[in-house]
């Protein structure tokens, strides 16, 4: 194993250069966008960032090498929605790189699955599911959950705690009421899941995970991080299996509890009508449980700890969204809460979301995706198989269509109605399928949140609101503590809890 270890090592730089001179050799006749030098650029902390940095050189759009992989990164509103909205075909694959085949059951992974007719089928089952199956349910079930985090919240006031850590538990208990339905009955099923997939998560965004998608021969290659990521989705693996078999002894015909009923009923009504494509499988609905618990849990209960966190920068805006929910829900004394349909009566809440999604992307690079044959985006060729990386960031940060971009300024939203709209959830083909409900979530907990609480910072120097440095492609939060006041108390004491 060594001696083939030093052979590799050996190879490499000759692969590395035979690949490359026949990339170039097969592209000499195209108008590409222009490379960026040199092949490290994910060493760069902060990368989204870093990636945007590099427009003031090279444009909106451009090329650059990640490890022996070329891409094309797309950096404005303009290059991403040409590429995903007006040319989604061209552009609705997904490279089937290691890290995507080791977290996904048999390649039937919804978000990081390659677009086909059996994916788009999947997608239908499950966005049905989420907009059809539940929707009666969905709205009460996260008002009735966020209830009960605001009375856990208020049996802690005064004290300084981590917010973040109970965003993610709220975050996560919805998913699991929504997916699992009346079973959820016990906090010990709500905390393993959530436990999972934390640990699922800082698992894969490990570097040496990353590595294996740059250099994939050292999966061959003893790595404690992938022995580890294999434990997780085991464990995950054997958890959501045991949810299904729970269902499908259980499930009765024309009945919907929850989104796994419908799914499972789904599949089947698809295996009778499957037609060329093959049918939707098991797995298929086991991927797209754990992509609803993926997608639906740390970005969600990151949007809304980066809120509380501008709002403690800005305590005039949060005074105002509090007057403004004073005004259209009446007295605190009262139970009124208004519903997600009239949202349109709290027009300073909904501006404030946008803005927060606009500044800090839960997903600034989105998911990469690739060509499923040749295209072009502002003139440049794009050949067929070709990576791209639409930087979320850049598009929020394009100051041909934001003023001041990099400023928080909620009444942005409130100028014009027909005012550009952010895609922190992407858009076209590959568009988060969560969007409805992390909205939903986003208005409801806030909504009550700021209604029942005065957000405070802890004595002294206020968090920063710059995203951790680390090497990855998300921006990480920074840790900050938080005070929680119920309106109408007195102001504690700034030398408390300290």
């Amino acid at each position: 194993m060594l001696f083939i270890g030093l052979l590799l090592l050996l190879l490499l730089p000759l692969l590395a250069t035979t690949r490359l001179l026949w990339s170039l050799w097969m592209l000499r006749t195209l108008h590409l966008p222009p490379l960026v030098p040199g092949f490290l650029h994910q060493l760069h902390p902060n990368l989204p960032f870093y990636l945007l940095g590099l427009t003031q050189k090279f444009g909106p759009i451009y090329r650059l090498r990640l490890g022996l992989q070329e891409v094309v990164v797309l950096n404005s509103k303009r290059t991403i929605e040409e590429a995903m909205v007006k040319k989604w075909v061209d552009f609705a694959g997904r490279p089937q790189i290691t890290s995507y085949k080791l977290v996904s059951h048999d390649n039937q992974d919804l978000s990081v699955g390659d677009y086909s007719p059996l994916w788009k089928a999947q997608k239908k089952l499950t966005r049905s599911a989420l907009l059809l199956g539940i929707r009666s349910s969905m709205e009460p079930v996260v008002q009735q959950v966020t209830q009960e985090f605001c009375e856990r919240m208020r049996a802690q006031a005064g004290t300084l705690m981590t917010i973040h850590k109970e965003f993610s538990l709220l975050t996560c208990t919805i998913i699991c009421y929504l997916t699992f339905g009346d079973k959820v009955q016990e906090d010990s099923l709500v905390h393993a899941f959530h436990d999972c997939i934390e640990d699922l998560l800082s698992t894969w965004d490990h570097w040496s995970i990353h590595i294996l998608d740059i250099l994939p021969f050292l999966r061959f290659f003893p790595n404690p991080g992938l022995w580890r990521l294999k434990r997780v989705i085991e464990k995950r693996d054997h958890m959501v299996k045991e949810q299904l078999k729970i269902h499908k002894e259980t499930l009765v015909t024309g009945q919907c509890r929850d989104m796994t009923d419908y799914m499972l009923q789904g599949m089947k009504k698809q295996m009778v009508q499957e037609g060329d494509m093959g049918p939707l499988l098991e797995g298929h609905v086991h991927m797209a449980m754990v992509d609803l618990f993926i997608g639906g849990t740390e970005t969600t209960a990151t949007t809304l700890s980066w809120t509380v966190l501008f709002l403690l920068h800005h305590p005039e805006i949060q005074q105002r969204l509090q007057e403004e929910l004073d005004r259209e829900l009446g007295p605190l004394a009262s139970d009124f809460c208004v519903q997600y349909k009239d949202r349109v009566r709290l027009p300073l809440l909904n501006a404030t979301i946008a803005e927060v999604l606009r500044l800090r992307s839960s997903v600034p690079l989105a998911l990469p995706h690739r060509t499923t044959r040749p295209s072009s985006i502002l003139g440049y060729d794009i050949p067929e198989g070709m990576v791209v990386i639409p930087n979320l960031l850049g598009a929020h940060f394009d100051e041909t269509v934001w003023e001041r971009p990099q400023e928080f300024r909620p009444e942005r939203f409130l100028e014009s109605g027909t005012g550009p709209r952010e895609l922190a959830f992407g858009c076209g083909a590959r568009v988060c399928l969560g969007e409805p409900l992390a909205r939903l979530e986003l208005f409801v907990v806030l909504t009550q949140l700021l209604r029942a609480f005065t957000l405070l910072p802890p004595a002294g120097a206020l968090p920063s609101l710059q995203p951790q440095l680390q090497y990855g492609i998300s921006l990480q939060m920074p840790h900050f503590q938080v005070r929680l006041q119920p309106r109408g108390a007195s102001a504690p004491d700034p030398g408390e809890n300290q």
